[in-house]
């Protein structure tokens, strides 16, 4: 129980990251923003892992997965991510990233060939369609796809490809050591973006913005990175994502109730959908692994 009470109390809060950023864009450029994030993270994150372990040495073949990883999982998810919040309400943004499972499994049967089964395919299709209720206004899809949309959904695909990128480090490094440093070269590589995009950034927030910025950062980035990862061990990455799927939720009322966003019925059917189809993929996932846990447990008896 307290294991899915933390994995609960991390949920929200990244469901709670969508309103947080939007609001931190009223006082931030978009790239600034997200390096200043980074930033706090990072040192917060390299300060508990030299605390508690101290630092590891990183060979060249993990630089093979960790170049590609800091590229893919921080440079282009970060931009996409505050700069697709510019123009696209929390609430749309966290449906759009919450079909991230379904496609992190479409990327593992391609790249790690692993399996894809028909409730799978069949919980994929639910979850688009969903997503198609949250962007269409009136049956009239190309007026309500806007640029935003589009750059969320490459925030989603540079999150599903992440997950790959990271299966594959972690085969190789710690997890939490991995969520270290990619988060340090994440930093150093999205803020020469941020200076280079967005220069000449004269910076006057008032005090309490930098509050909520840190505070964030240590939250979301910093605190929920060392619990998600302690508690992921635990249960499993399988069960601990289905948590994820109270994103939306969080973001729609904490979006109602700080941005004044409004919900409509469409939204409210299209979350229903995306979750559900999420969580079917994700819940056949389980079983498969079960069953292929159970199939080396006979064999091993066997031998």
């Amino acid at each position: 129980m307290r294991t899915y009470l933390l994995l609960l109390f991390c949920a929200a809060l990244y469901g709670s990251n969508f309103v947080l950023g939007s609001l931190l864009l009223e006082a931030f450029p978009a790239l600034h923003l997200s390096a200043y994030r980074l930033l706090v993270s990072s040192a917060f994150l390299l300060i508990y892992l030299v605390a508690t372990r101290g630092l590891a040495k990183i060979t060249f073949r993990d630089f093979v997965y960790l170049v590609p990883f800091v590229l893919i999982g921080m440079l282009l998810h970060q931009v996409s991510f505050f700069t697709g919040l510019r123009t696209t309400d929390a609430t749309t943004a966290s449906l759009i990233l919450s079909l991230a499972p379904i496609f992190t499994a479409l990327f593992a049967r391609l790249f790690l060939k692993e399996p894809l089964t028909k409730r799978m395919v069949a919980g994929s299709i639910v979850a688009l369609t969903g997503v198609f209720f949250v962007v269409g206004t009136g049956g009239r899809m190309s007026r309500a796809i806007t640029e935003g949309v589009w750059i969320m959904f490459i925030c989603m695909l540079a999150l599903s490809g992440s997950m790959i990128l990271m299966k594959k480090l972690t085969e190789r490094m710690d997890a939490f050591v991995a969520t270290v440093y990619t988060t340090v070269l994440g930093c150093i590589s999205v803020y020469p973006v941020a200076v280079w995009s967005e220069p000449n950034v004269q910076l006057q927030p008032h005090f309490w913005w930098w509050v909520l910025l840190v505070g964030s950062a240590l939250l979301i980035q910093g605190l929920c990175a060392v619990i998600w990862n302690a508690q992921i061990r635990k249960v499993g990455a399988a069960k601990a994502s289905l948590f994820l799927n109270l994103q939306p939720f969080v973001a729609m009322i904490l979006g109602y109730i700080t941005l004044g966003t409004p919900i409509s019925l469409t939204q409210v059917a299209g979350s229903v959908l995306i979750i559900s189809g999420v969580v079917l993929a994700t819940m056949q996932g389980q079983r498969t692994r079960k069953t292929e846990d159970d199939t080396l447990k006979i064999s091993s008896a066997k031998r």
